[in-house]
């Protein structure tokens, strides 16, 4: 997966975020953004957000950039 930048994001995109409890484990949660909470352009772990449904995490995939049609983990 390539890096995440902040300018990649805008609220309402669809994305794959790593929780803090799954950094572990690597699963990996699939929602839409509704705040983008690092405020520096890139970050080494990704950037970090808050999903509508309340789960914060880094990012690890926008599922809206081209040739994507869904947000499949290998992809």
């Amino acid at each position: 997966m390539s890096e995440v930048k902040r300018s990649d994001l805008k609220q309402g995109n669809r994305v794959m975020i790593v929780r803090k409890q799954d950094q572990q484990n690597g699963n990996l949660t699939e929602g839409i953004v509704k705040i983008i909470l690092t405020k520096t352009t890139e970050h080494p772990h990704g950037i970090k957000v808050m999903l509508e449904n309340g789960a914060v995490g880094r990012v690890k995939k926008v599922c809206h950039w081209p040739g994507l049609n869904d947000c499949s983990p290998d992809k």
